[in-house]
């Protein structure tokens, strides 16, 4: 893992997904198959492969107490291209100061990431007027887990990090995306944890290789993406789950 500390110009940035997203981290040490964030790659020109660097943008909370002075008040995405609590986190506390940062000037924070050091940040988390906090869980078979997240944390510590928040208090949801095998026995397994579930199947092919290495192919069909987010819809309803389905 290549670590190097940096100070870019900017932290808050405009995005499709909500209206900003604060990325204090360029590069993810989870290295998940399937990760769509390995296109920055194109654009910050590292050579290493994906999952094998990390940039630290050490200045991140020194930019965001200046930028949201001057930009209009929205809501900020924590994190878009890396996971926010990947295990540097745990180092550079850049995350938990930005959260500060922006709970102390009460704009609206969603968070989302696949690691328990987010109950770190709790107490934070709990002061916020207008927060949600997610983890990505992408299926409940912790052995498919391993074929493509091998780095991320396993599954039923995920879950547990969302009924910690739950209890405490915290607007909660489960990130499914992608939809991997096994996904669709995760409502009942969230039962209790979230107040809503975002199922997204996120039709990109880094990760076809490892369907085909493990004989998983024709999980990568259009048919059993359907079957799959209908059978997730359905479990969601019985479990008193809130479903948004992203096509």
């Amino acid at each position: 893992m290549i670590v190097t500390e940096i100070r870019p110009k900017s932290i808050l940035s405009t995005s499709k997904v909500h209206d900003y997203v604060v990325n204090p981290y360029v590069g993810c040490q989870h290295g998940c198959a399937y990760c769509y964030a390995r296109f920055m790659k194109r654009f910050t020109g590292h050579r290493e492969p994906w999952g094998q660097f990390v940039d630290v943008k050490v200045n991140a909370a020194e930019l965001l107490r200046t930028e949201i002075k001057r930009k209009k008040r929205g809501t900020v995405w924590v994190s878009g291209v890396c996971d926010p609590y990947q295990p540097l986190e745990a180092r550079y506390r850049l995350t938990r100061e930005c959260l500060a940062i922006l709970v102390e000037n009460d704009w609206p924070v969603v968070v989302q990431t696949r690691s328990l050091l987010i109950l770190r940040d709790a107490d934070i988390l709990e002061a916020a007027g207008n927060l949600e906090a997610g983890l990505t869980v992408t299926t409940a078979d912790d052995e498919i887990r391993k074929l493509f997240e091998p780095n991320a944390p396993p599954i039923a510590a995920r879950l547990r990090a969302l009924e910690e928040l739950h209890r405490r208090g915290i607007r909660t949801y489960a990130m499914i995306a992608p939809m991997l095998p096994g996904a669709e026995a995760l409502p009942q397994a969230l039962r209790g944890k979230v107040d809503h579930v975002v199922v997204d199947r996120m039709n990109y092919h880094y990760a076809d290789w490892v369907y085909r290495k493990h004989g998983l192919e024709g999980m990568l069909s259009d048919a059993f993406f359907r079957h799959a987010a209908g059978a997730i819809a359905a479990a969601c309803a019985e479990a008193g789950i809130s479903c948004r389905l992203v096509t």
